[in-house]
């Protein structure tokens, strides 16, 4: 049976959570001036992308949730100064994420997000937003992997999508986060 576009998009929060997971995990390898380190990206350093992952990531879900917290979101765009504070709020919000997937329906798959901007409010279709939200989390996350190649820590592999196959090679990561594949995939 082929997955239903609710089923893909709460695996999509799941593979957030663990692509995050994954990458803050190879971070807390880096000493504080490694993640501070100016390097090339859109944003200065591993420790701003990573940051700007969490903000915009936490400004999305509370629109998910029903919140106005709109652009307050951003007013310190680096709200986490170390990678095991960072790796805890990333870790909050992305339960915050999966719960809103878990509880979602088919219908509210269509539903719309009053998303606050400050002088307007944006009104998206709830699917169109997830995918919004993953895809930016997934462009950033490239560009921290790149920063981090640039260290002593080796990247960690993000480019897997829960291949059936290689759930033996995840398994550990999937316990450390309180899953297993049945949490993430309902055959």
């Amino acid at each position: 049976m082929a997955a239903s576009l609710l089923q893909s998009l709460r695996a999509q929060a799941y593979n957030n959570a663990w692509a995050n997971h994954r990458l803050l995990t190879a971070c807390a390898g880096l000493s504080q001036a490694e993640f501070e380190a100016p390097r090339t990206g859109f944003f200065p350093s591993i420790r701003a992308t990573l940051n700007h992952i969490l903000v915009i990531d936490l400004f999305y879900v509370d629109a998910l949730e029903g919140g106005t917290l709109g652009p307050a979101a951003w007013a310190d765009p680096e709200p986490c100064a170390t990678v095991a504070a960072l790796a805890a709020a990333q870790a909050a919000v992305d339960r915050r994420l999966i719960a809103w997937c878990e509880a979602l329906d088919e219908a509210g798959v269509d539903g719309t997000v009053h998303v606050h901007r400050g002088d307007r409010v944006q009104h998206e279709r709830v699917d169109r937003l997830l995918l919004h939200l993953f895809q930016h989390d997934v462009h950033h996350r490239g560009q921290a992997h790149a920063m981090l190649s640039g260290t002593r820590v080796a990247p960690p592999q993000l480019d897997e999508f829960f291949a059936a196959e290689e759930a033996p090679l995840r398994a550990m990561e999937f316990r450390a986060l309180g899953w297993t594949e049945a949490t993430v995939w309902r055959d």
